[in-house]
């Protein structure tokens, strides 16, 4: 996997607001923990699993996000995964922890945000 093309295109795809070209990136059994989704669904868990119930969340999040523009600073690599450092929503900046299965596909993220 090319870590640079990846999380590029990974931006891009979020730039863009389009959820299906966002979604192609993660594995069906997905599962996200971020502070994010308590902020967003007004909810009280932080962490999601399966394709399903991601996409509803990132759904919401982005019709209520509706400036959303990452801006990539830094990439680091590790054993089937990455961490993207970027600029995020709401002024924040933010490291995206993101492993990978053997399609390619992004099946756990854990995503954390300066205060």
């Amino acid at each position: 996997m090319n870590s640079k093309a990846f999380s590029e295109e990974w931006a891009a795809s979020w730039n863009s607001h389009d959820l299906d070209r966002i979604l192609d990136h993660y594995a069906d059994d997905i599962e996200i923990t971020t502070p994010m989704i308590r902020i967003a669904t007004g909810g009280n868990t932080d962490s999601l699993k399966g394709k399903t119930d991601v996409a509803e969340y990132w759904r919401k999040a982005l019709e209520k996000i509706t400036d959303l523009h990452f801006e990539i600073y830094e990439i680091t690599e590790g054993v089937n995964s990455l961490a993207v450092y970027y600029k995020s929503v709401l002024g924040k900046k933010a490291i995206e922890v993101m492993f990978f299965n053997e399609e390619g596909k992004v099946n756990k993220m854990y995503a954390f945000y300066t205060p």
